[in-house]
């Protein structure tokens, strides 16, 4: 477990027992140079944003784009961010590699009857 993992699972925790439903987002396959590596997650919580990160900029904005579209239809997805190729960027930060991100919903835990 890495140390920003405790603090994310516990924003988890947290929005769980508020009743929120957020999204996971948890890098399962990577190839080439990518900013985050397999097991690398990040939750995004409509009421609270963000809580870790994998990897900053517009590969991480489509992972944020594709939760907001599975809390919405409640449908889990699979997103590939492909650092590869970015014509628009100057930037010698561009990684060149991909990223497969699963993207889950987390729902609040019902009582049991």
């Amino acid at each position: 477990m890495q140390p920003d993992d405790a603090i994310l699972y516990r924003a988890l925790v947290d929005a769980a027992s508020q009743g929120r439903c957020c999204a996971l987002a948890t890098v399962v396959d990577t190839r080439g140079s990518t900013p985050r590596k397999v097991g690398t997650k990040m939750l995004v919580d409509p009421a609270r944003g963000l809580v870790g990160t994998v990897g900053g900029g517009c590969g991480e904005a489509e992972v944020i784009e594709a939760a907001h579209a599975a809390l919405a239809d409640g449908r889990a997805r699979r997103v590939r961010v492909d650092l590869t190729k970015d014509p628009l960027s100057w930037s010698p930060a561009v990684c060149g590699g991909i990223m497969d991100v699963l993207v889950e919903i987390v729902e609040p835990l019902r009582d049991a009857p």
